[in-house]
C-alpha cells in the first residue's frame, strides 16, 4: 500500500489524447485531492513528442469543433501541475516494470488508431484503403507515409460515422480550400493532383440509422464546388425509424437536412460530386489486372426495428478506389492482457483484468477507446475517466506501493536510456514554430496562414528541445 500521507499518489497516464488528459484532469479535481486529504503528482506519457493525440492525428484538419477542443486539453495541460513527457513509447521507453517502480498506479489511455478490418472479396486489391490510414496520412502523422496515391475519378466509401464523412469531405473537397487548415505541403500536394470527380458514401441502413452527428452532416453542403447527391430509393422508414425520429431530436434533425437534399431539384453543376447512399450493403470488390474497378452492394430492406437483411438485388458501382470505414481496432499493448476480438483491455469499469477475466490487476487501469472500444464522442470520454479514476480512489489501500516514487527518478531514468523526451513547454516552442510556418504561407486569397503541421518526428523533437531547458521541472 502506497504511503500517501507522507508523499503525492504518483499516478502514470500512458496516452494524451482527450481519454488520458480528462483523466489526469479529474484526478486532480477529485474530492479527496481538492479537500487537501490527498496530494497526486501525475506524469502523462506519450509517444508521439506532441500532445492531444486523437485530436492532432485522428481528426480532419477542416473540423468544426477541433479548435474548441484543442483549447480546452491546452487549459488542462497547460496549469503546470500534470507533467507531459512527449517521444516517450511504453514498452520500449518505459516497461511495465519501469511504470510499477514509479508510480503507485498506471492509467492507459493509449486509444485505438488501427482500421477494423472489411471480410469481403476483393479486400486485397490496389486501390483499398482503410480509412485509419488515409486520415494519418492527410493529418501529416509521424510514422505513416508522406505519399499517397490520389488517382481515382469515382470512389467509394463505406461506412456512416463520423469517420466515413470526414474521409469524403476530404477527398471531395478541392485541395485549395483545405489551405485555410493546418495540413502540411505535402498533402495538399497530393489534394491538388487529385483528378476525383465523384465520391460515393454507402450506409447498409437507413437514413434514420446514420452513426454521424448533424453538425458532421451540415458541413458536408459547405464545401465548395461540390454538390450532394441523394436518390429516392434509398430512402425508406419502418417502425423503429419513426421512433427514432420522434423521440431523438439528433436523429430528426439528420433525417430532415437529408430529405431537404433529396428534395432540391436544382442542376448540379459543380464539378464534383458528393453521393450519399443507403441501404446498401458490401459485397465485393471488383478487380482487374489486381485494381479496383467496381463495388458490388447488395440491397437491404429495413425489418421493422432498425435492423436490415438482405434482398439478394446485387448493384455494381463503377470505382477504382474503395475506403472502408467501419470503425477502429485497438491494439495490444506489451505486457499487457488483451481482448484481440474486441480490441481492447479486459477491465471491469476500468479496472484492468487478467487475460481471463478472472481477477483484478491492482494499480492497472484503462480509459477510453482503450477501454470501452472506439465508439462515443468526448462527453463518453469523460464520463469514462470519471469512472476509471473514481475506483482509482476506491482502491487506494490495495494500490502496490511505488519503490521510487521521487518524481525526479523517473526523469533521471529517461535520460540514462537516452531518451529524448519533449515536454510542454516543448510542445509550446513547435506549436508557436507550427504557427511561424503559417506565417510565411499563404492560402488560396494570399492571406498567411493560422499554422502549418510539422510531419517529420526529428524535426518535431528537435523543435520542441531546442532552447527548452532540460530536464522537465520535477516539483510536481
Amino acid at each position: 500500500m502506497a504511503d500517501t500521507t507522507t508523499r503525492p499518489l504518483r499516478v502514470a497516464v500512458i496516452g494524451a489524447g482527450p481519454a488520458g488528459i480528462y483523466a489526469a484532469d479529474m484526478l486532480t479535481k477529485s474530492e479527496p485531492v481538492a479537500s487537501g486529504e490527498l496530494a497526486v503528482s501525475i506524469d502523462l506519457f506519450d509517444r508521439y513528442p506532441t500532445p492531444f493525440g486523437l485530436i492532432r492525428y485522428g481528426v480532419a484538419p477542416d473540423h468544426p469543433r477541433i479548435k474548441g477542443i484543442i483549447t480546452a486539453l491546452r487549459s488542462i495541460l497547460g496549469r503546470g501541475d500534470i507533467r507531459f513527457f512527449g517521444n516517450v513509447e511504453y514498452g520500449t521507453d518505459l516497461t511495465l516494470a519501469d511504470l510499477g517502480a514509479h508510480y503507485d498506479a498506471v492509467i492507459f489511455a493509449t486509444g485505438a488508431v488501427y482500421d477494423a478490418p472489411l471480410n469481403i472479396p476483393g479486400i486485397e486489391l490496389e486501390g483499398v484503403h482503410g480509412a485509419a490510414e488515409f486520415v494519418a496520412w492527410y493529418d501529416g502523422h509521424p510514422d505513416f507515409p508522406r505519399e499517397w496515391e490520389l488517382a481515382a475519378k469515382e470512389i467509394a466509401v463505406i461506412g456512416n460515422g463520423n469517420v466515413a464523412l470526414d474521409v469524403a469531405r476530404v477527398l471531395a473537397k478541392h485541395a485549395d480550400d483545405m489551405l485555410v487548415t493546418e495540413i502540411p505541403g505535402n498533402v495538399y500536394q497530393g489534394l491538388k493532383k487529385s483528378p476525383v470527380t465523384d465520391v460515393h458514401i454507402f450506409g447498409r441502413r437507413g437514413p434514420a440509422q446514420v452513426k454521424f452527428t448533424p453538425l458532421e452532416l451540415r458541413e458536408l453542403a459547405k464545401s465548395r464546388d461540390v454538390d450532394i447527391v441523394v436518390y429516392d430509393e434509398d430512402f425508406a422508414y419502418d417502425e423503429a425509424s419513426e421512433q427514432a425520429m420522434a423521440e431523438n431530436n439528433q436523429v430528426k434533425v439528420m433525417v430532415k437536412t437529408l430529405e431537404k437534399w433529396r428534395a432540391d431539384d436544382s442542376p448540379k453543376t459543380a464539378s464534383r460530386r458528393l453521393h450519399l447512399h443507403f441501404l446498401q450493403s458490401p459485397r465485393e470488390i471488383l478487380g482487374e489486372d489486381g485494381k479496383v474497378v467496381g463495388l458490388r452492394m447488395e440491397r437491404t430492406r429495413l425489418n421493422g426495428d432498425g435492423s436490415v437483411s438482405g434482398t439478394g438485388e446485387l448493384i455494381d458501382h463503377s470505382v477504382q478506389a474503395v475506403y472502408h470505414a467501419i470503425g477502429y481496432l485497438g491494439s495490444r499493448l506489451p505486457e499487457l492482457p488483451f481482448d484481440d476480438a474486441r480490441g481492447v483491455i479486459p477491465n471491469a469499469e476500468g479496472r484492468v483484468l487478467s487475460e481471463d477475466g478472472s481477477t483484478v490487476l491492482h494499480g492497472l487501469y484503462a480509459t477510453g477507446w482503450i477501454k470501452r472500444g472506439p465508439v462515443g464522442l468526448i462527453g463518453a470520454t469523460k464520463s469514462d475517466a470519471l469512472e476509471t479514476v473514481t475506483h482509482l480512489l476506491e482502491d487506494r489501500p490495495v494500490l502496490p506501493a511505488a519503490t521510487s516514487p521521487d518524481p525526479r527518478s523517473v526523469v533521471d531514468l529517461l535520460e540514462a536510456r537516452g531518451v529524448a523526451y519533449t515536454t510542454w513547454e516543448g510542445w509550446l516552442a513547435l506549436d508557436e514554430h507550427e504557427q511561424s510556418l503559417g506565417q510565411s504561407s499563404h492560402d488560396a486569397e494570399g492571406n498567411p496562414r493560422e499554422r502549418v503541421k510539422v510531419v517529420e518526428r526529428d524535426e518535431m523533437v528537435s523543435v520542441s528541445r531546442d532552447g527548452v531547458q532540460q530536464p522537465v521541472s520535477s516539483n510536481v
